[in-house]
């Protein structure tokens, strides 16, 4: 074995930088994960030679199609209504259908890529995601189109924790792990915003079928890519998959998700809402008890909470996943309802989010490394309160350049910085062996954030009621998508306080990597 106990050099950075010295023993091939020796013990890693470039590239092409398919459907509904013929209430389905199953997946997913190797999970992964696709683009019916769509949600389980563990077990060197976690969480920021777009000029020019079947080419190239480049990369020492640890996890989240779709729909006190909140309580405690003292190998290892950055990092991107996921909904709902934005120029709309968020993120290390996590990770969530505020204050007489520009610039700069900033704070916590686990929770983090936020976003701009005069009824649209998107400043806010007083400063308070004895138990020999 050529790792140190912890599966990570001492002194891993836990933001977007680390000192010159902080990784005095790494192999100088450490940050490929192909040094020597890599290839014997347990930990052996089968498959082609180890590309990091072609492996980045994997990753990102993975993320950007799960992160896109959130968004992607969002301009093309009026058209899929019209086409399908949906019932009234069950639209909202082509897109719930895809984030229950993809929330309630998460963990499961990041542990069983860990288990079963990461180059059989990736192509799996892949496989999935573009059937799936092929058949809700060839989709004659809702049913049909639904359950395309939770096949989607599936492989998308799968392929989030995914791309980022082969990331962080392919790039090893602190350095070397930051650019790429930075690469990868810019690609993922951008994603929502690329969704928005694609799916305005696809549906515009082509049809809405194309927002499932541009999944296709993605596949393709991903899966080419990964046959050259991913590695077998089983990471885990487990025997046995803990099947009924991941049986009540998956249980606890789906159910979860599904209540904050109902109660976002149908209001928080109906049964359905309060049945499924009363069943992810029940898994959940069962699971915990379950993990914590019958578990012979848990599927979730508590002890990584005790890593100030891997519970931080959770917490923030909780928030931030509940801001940015409201915030793509409710502005685009509101450039098409309120300003009466066809789907493309809609989508076009959305470029210079896409802009500011690349920015933020090319930003994010640099000022990581000079001025640490704490001071980007507060910068950049009170400048995404900003845009939502930004945002909250325009009307149905808004100007584009005046009202929607300066908006996205200000929020998808702020949204860059922390998205950057606080992936790195999390995975540069990670020994390689619990990759899969440290990003399935950071992605099942963000899908209940989203999930939580537009539940309750969706109650707070339908608090107006309706009207069948059209001038009232754009003036009580208005008024509700204000106050969601002040509440989106909210959560951005409270995230911010959060990070200004538990982050780390420009100098690290603690150790990044996972607590010495917590590791050192896992690594023991079975």
């Amino acid at each position: 074995m050529t790792e140190t106990p912890s599966g990570t050099a001492p002194g891993t950075a836990a933001d977007t930088g680390s000192d010159p010295g902080s990784d005095p023993g790494s192999d100088p091939g450490s940050d490929t994960g192909s040094g020597p020796g890599s290839d014997t013990g347990p930990d052996r890693a089968s498959g082609p030679r180890a590309r990091p470039g072609l492996v980045l590239a994997t990753a990102c092409l993975g993320q950007v199609m799960v992160v896109l398919d959130v968004s992607v459907v969002n301009v093309a509904l009026p058209s899929i209504a019209g086409d399908l013929g949906f019932r009234p209430g069950g639209l909202s389905w082509v897109v719930n259908a895809y984030t229950l199953v993809f929330g309630g997946l998460l963990l499961l997913g990041g542990r069983f890529a860990d288990f079963v190797g990461h180059r059989v999970a990736m192509f799996l992964g892949l496989a999935v995601f573009g059937a799936t696709s092929v058949l809700g683009g060839f989709a004659q019916t809702p049913g049909q189109l639904i359950a395309a769509r939770a096949g989607q949600g599936l492989a998308g389980a799968l392929l989030a924790p995914l791309s980022l563990a082969v990331i962080m077990v392919t790039f090893r060197e602190p350095r070397a792990r930051a650019r790429a976690v930075g690469i990868w969480a810019m690609v993922s920021a951008a994603g929502s915003a690329l969704g928005v777009l694609l799916g305005g000029v696809l549906t515009e020019w082509l049809s809405w079928r194309w927002v499932l079947f541009v999944n296709v080419p993605i596949v393709a190239a991903a899966l080419i890519l990964a046959r050259l480049s991913v590695r077998d990369g089983r990471t885990t020492r487990m025997s046995r998959l803990d099947l009924p640890g991941a049986l009540l996890v998956t249980v606890a989240l789906t159910a979860l998700v599904n209540g904050l779709i109902r109660a976002g729909e149908h209001g928080w006190g109906t049964g359905g809402a309060l049945v499924s909140f009363a069943v992810a309580v029940v898994a959940g405690a069962a699971f915990a008890v379950w993990e914590l003292r019958a578990a012979a190998e848990p599927l979730v290892r508590f002890g990584v909470f005790r890593a100030r950055p891997v519970w931080l990092a959770n917490v923030i991107v909780l928030f931030l996943g509940a801001a940015t996921v409201a915030g793509f909904y409710f502005a685009s709902l509101f450039l098409q309802n309120v300003l009466r934005y066809s789907p493309l120029r809609a989508g076009a709309a959305f470029l210079p989010f896409c802009f500011g968020t690349v920015v933020g993120s090319m930003l994010s290390g640099r000022l990581a490394t000079r001025f640490g996590a704490r001071a980007v990770l507060t910068a950049g969530l009170v400048l995404g309160a900003a845009g939502m505020l930004l945002f909250g204050l325009m009307h149905a007489d808004s100007a584009f350049l005046t009202g929607f520009l300066p908006a996205s610039l200000v929020a998808s700069t702020g949204v860059g910085l922390c998205m950057v900033a606080n992936t790195s704070l999390a995975t540069g916590a990670a020994a390689p062996h619990e990759a899969g686990l440290i990003s399935g929770l950071i992605n099942a983090a963000r899908q209940i954030g989203g999930s939580l936020g537009l539940a309750i976003l969706t109650t707070v701009a339908a608090t107006q009621g309706a009207s069948s005069a059209p001038a009232e009824r754009v003036h009580q649209l208005v008024t509700g998508y204000d106050r969601a998107f002040l509440v989106t400043a909210g959560f951005c806010a409270a995230a911010a306080v959060v990070a200004a007083v538990f982050a780390p400063g420009a100098r690290r308070d603690e150790p990044a990597v996972l607590p010495a004895a917590a590791a050192e138990q896992d690594h023991a020999p079975a």
